[in-house]
């Protein structure tokens, strides 16, 4: 039976390569097929609705029969209630400014580069313990341990935690973008399960910083009143989850597309090696080419919507597939083809908009240090498995392991 465009972006078999399907997709910028959500994969229509206050992320605007399969697996209330990024203004709002005041400008504004000493030390352990330079797991010995250890410090997590943490993260992830043929109520209930007990955990946690205050983010978040107010219980529980998945889920993938896109593009990953300054730019075509976050589902319009010549009824789900309007040729001259070079290159690979990544400047600034790193210090390194194994995630996409060899490691 021939699948719809749907169930190929969301099947396993073509998670190495979906470009070709995006491709397709962008056929019919609006793509809607039977009850299921509204499909927008063209660059131009993508950045519009981002910055569209009539686009709801809240998803108690979805209209209650709206077929989205993706809709089951986060209708279920939990625990914990939704983050900032899953609201709308004035809330959203409020609590991002709140969130904001120790993390970025004006109130904060050398936190993320003030990390930079330490996140050097941290990838250099990491880089000395690779051990065996025949046989290296990537994400296991080096994409996942930087950026959760970031995170966990930077919020103030203990580090004999950051197990169990990583055992919670993994079940929301995978919660996002269910398999097709699991059933909704268990991959339900596994994700509130989830839920439920990082809320536990992390309403000690905050109890604790509130007694015992440190210089960590959550210790400032749990004490700090503004002209917003002070954050009640749940919403400091709701953001401090948020940051703790969000903070390391994705910059896992950004790390380990990059570093498997230099060893598809060995000319590339010669020049970062010499050009260290080359890392910047690198890392914007990187977000452009290989997105950790592929699309954006549960968009809702809160009012009826017009798009590209097709009415999008109010309360429907609608879909922005970021990775396919970051390689929308009406966008970007040869979008198939990486380079660091491009002139120019404002991709959607951290949003757009008001729910633009709000850890963009700490994941950019890993990327670019863990990057450079390897680049520098591994000697001829080169790929074992080409594609590599995937995480079932279509959402968060990238490799579950990424394994490579190389001659030695530099000191």
């Amino acid at each position: 039976m021939t699948q719809t465009l749907l169930h190929q972006i969301l099947d396993y078999a073509n998670r190495a390569d979906p470009y070709p399907i995006y491709e397709e997709l962008r056929r019919t910028p609006v793509h809607h097929e039977a009850d299921g959500p509204y499909v927008i994969s063209t660059y131009y229509e993508i950045r519009s609705l981002l910055h569209d206050p009539r686009i709801s992320s809240d998803a108690r605007n979805l209209a209650s029969n709206s077929a989205d399969p993706l809709a089951e697996s986060t209708s279920e209330e939990t625990a914990l209630p939704p983050g900032f990024l899953r609201l709308d203004p004035p809330e959203h709002d409020r609590m991002r400014r709140m969130t904001n005041r120790h993390f970025g400008p004006p109130h904060s504004p050398h936190r993320v580069d003030g990390m930079r000493p330490e996140l050097h030390d941290i990838v250099a352990g990491l880089i000395d313990g690779l051990g065996d330079p025949g046989r290296i797991d990537l994400v296991e010995q080096f994409s996942y341990p930087f950026p959760v250890t970031v995170i966990c410090r930077l919020l103030g997590v203990p580090r004999e935690d950051e197990a169990r943490f990583h055992t919670w993260a993994d079940t929301l992830a995978a919660s996002l973008d269910p398999d097709p043929d699991a059933d909704p109520a268990d991959r339900g209930k596994g994700a509130a399960e989830a839920r439920m007990q990082l809320g536990m955990y992390l309403a000690g946690l905050i109890e604790e910083r509130r007694k015992n205050p440190g210089d960590d983010m959550l210790s400032q978040l749990a004490a700090t009143k503004s002209e917003d107010g002070q954050m009640t219980t749940m919403e400091l529980l709701s953001t401090a989850a948020l940051l703790l998945i969000a903070g390391h889920e994705t910059t896992v993938n950004l790390i380990t597309n990059g570093m498997l896109t230099l060893l598809r593009n060995p000319d590339v990953l010669q020049r970062l090696r010499t050009e260290p300054r080359l890392a910047v730019p690198l890392v914007e075509e990187l977000l452009r080419f290989e997105p950790p976050v592929q699309l954006l589902p549960q968009r809702t319009p809160l009012a009826d919507i017009e798009v590209r010549g097709v009415t999008i009824p109010k309360g429907s789900s609608i879909w922005l597939v970021l990775a396919s309007g970051n390689r929308d040729p009406q966008r970007f001259e040869n979008p198939d083809r990486f380079d660091p070079d491009r002139p120019d290159i404002q991709h959607l690979g951290l949003g757009s908009g008001i729910h633009s990544c709000f850890g963009a400047p700490l994941a950019r600034l890993e990327a670019q240090l863990a990057l450079s790193e390897l680049a520098r210090r591994l000697e001829n390194p080169r790929l074992l498995d080409d594609p590599p194994p995937y995480r079932q995630n279509a959402v968060l996409r990238g490799p579950r392991h990424l394994r490579i060899a190389c001659d030695g490691i530099r000191p």
